[in-house]
This record gives C-alpha cells, structure tokens and sequence, in this order.
C-alpha cells in the first residue's frame, strides 16, 4: 500500500515597493545635493567670499598707504579694522543674492520645478527646504570671509589709529553680524526667484531693492530721507554690521527685524504664489 505525500504549495508573493515617505529631512537632503551638483555654486560662493576678503584687504592697504601722507583720504578718515574689513560686503551681497534668485529661478527655467514638485506634492515644503539649505551656506560663505577679511587686515592696519582686535567691544558682533546680514540676503534672493520665477526678473528687483533705490531716497528731502532711509533694506542690513551708529541709524537689533520683517515678506510673497498657482 503507497502512501501519498502532499506538499503543500507555498502562496506566491508580488514583490512590495518599501514605502518612501516625503519627510522633511529628505527634502532638506534634495535640495542640498541639487545645490552642490552646479558649476555655478561653486563659482558663484567663491565669487562672494573672494569680493568680501579681496575688497576688505584693499581698503586695508589702501588707508594703511595714506597713514602719514600730506593729503589722507577723507572718507577714511573714521575707519575702523572693522568697516575697512567688511568694505566688501556691499560686492559680497550681489554674488549671494544672485546664487539665491539662480536656486529657485533655474529650475523654474529648465523646467525641473516639475519634477520637484511631483516628488514633493504639498510644495511649500520645497521653498522652506531652499530657503534653510542656502540661507545657511550663505550664512557660513559670509561669517568666514569677514572673519578672515579682519584677521589679516587688522593685521595690516596695526600701528594705525584703526587698529583693533577681536577682544575690543562690538567687533564680534560686527562680524557676525555681516555674516548673518549675507545670510538673509540669500534668503530674500531666493524667494524672489520663486515669486518672480524669472532670473533676470529676480536678479533685476534684487539689485532694485539693495543699490537703486536708496540712490532715489536720497533725491528726496533731507526730513524725508531721514524717515524712510533707515528702513530700506540696505540700511536696515547696514545698522546689523556697523560698529558705530549715529542718530540717522537703527540699532543692531531693530536693524535685524526690519530685515527680518522685508525677509519674511518675500517668503511669504513666495510661499502664496507657490501655493496658489501652477508651476
């Protein structure tokens, strides 16, 4: 007599996709690598840092080479270690600023906001993640070019009546404070490029806001002037990094929340039209 064995079949199973899960460290991740995979990051960072040191070290030498002539230059006739440092923050501010806009605009320009968006459904989350990710690069390309810009032009400048050090008061607040003041000009410079979804447009209102238009405030009556000029956002960022202030100047921290309010505004501005309209 034979006995039958059964086996019992084994149940097929379909293969299952790991689930992925949009969080917001892994946007912050994306948009860190979309950042360091361009030319123009790297180009553009160097830009800056070489405009804030190289221009800080020129001032420098260039007050150092008039210490003793018959006709000193009259506009350095006050300077500090500190504001001949950070001379170039006004250069410094044009390459941040574009790299900002270039973050957001580009894509919008190569069409790659489609793909983002798609992997990213809810989209605000791709503004904020941008607007950290460069924000903070900024913030580091600024603090250690003014840094670096003071060690060695102090350095320069010593003997003189400009001569300072790191230990004198206000000079680490100056130098983080230029720092920080880069770090929110990136900030804006990318959320204009979301708003604006053009680079030339975004360049255009960047360089508006910063360098023409307190060129026109200054068209205007002197009692004018004095109302509307400190809260520009030139001279709100200004007033972050000064080491003296005279009485036509916010202090450090109501400069820092003026700045902070024309920040917030254009993320927000950002944030509507990104959430409001399609790509």
């Amino acid at each position: 007599m034979s006995t039958l064995t059964a086996t019992a079949e084994e149940p097929r199973t379909t293969p299952t996709r790991p689930a992925y899960r949009v969080t917001g460290r892994r946007v912050l991740a994306s948009e860190w690598a979309k950042l360091w995979s361009l030319r123009s990051t790297w180009i553009t960072l160097g830009l800056g840092l070489l405009f804030l040191v190289a221009f800080g070290l020129i001032s420098a030498s260039h007050y150092r080479s008039g210490i003793g002539s018959d006709r000193p230059d009259r506009d350095f006739a006050d300077a500090t270690a500190v504001s001949l440092s950070l001379f170039g923050t006004n250069f410094a501010q044009l390459a941040l600023g574009v790299l900002g806009v270039l973050v957001t605009a580009g894509e919008y320009s190569t069409g790659m906001i489609r793909s983002t968006l798609a992997a990213v459904p809810r989209r605000l989350p791709v503004l904020w993640s941008k607007a950290a990710v460069f924000g903070l690069v900024a913030l580091a390309v600024g603090t250690l070019g003014g840094f670096v810009a003071f060690l060695i032009g102090s350095g320069i400048v010593s003997g003189t009546p400009a001569a300072m050090s790191l230990s004198h008061a206000g000079v680490l607040r100056s130098l983080l404070g230029a720092g920080l003041y880069l770090g929110l000009v990136g900030v804006i410079g990318t959320a204009l490029g979301a708003l604006l979804r053009s680079v030339a447009g975004g360049i255009s209102v960047l360089v508006a806001a910063l360098m023409l238009v307190p060129g026109l405030i200054s068209l205007l009556p002197s009692s004018w002037q004095d109302d509307i000029s400190p809260y520009l956002p030139s001279d709100a960022g200004e007033s972050m990094f000064a080491l003296t202030h005279d009485s036509t100047m916010l202090s450090p921290g109501a400069g820092l929340l003026v700045f902070l309010c024309w920040t917030a505004l254009a993320l927000g501005g950002a944030a509507y039209r990104l959430a409001r309209t399609d790509a």
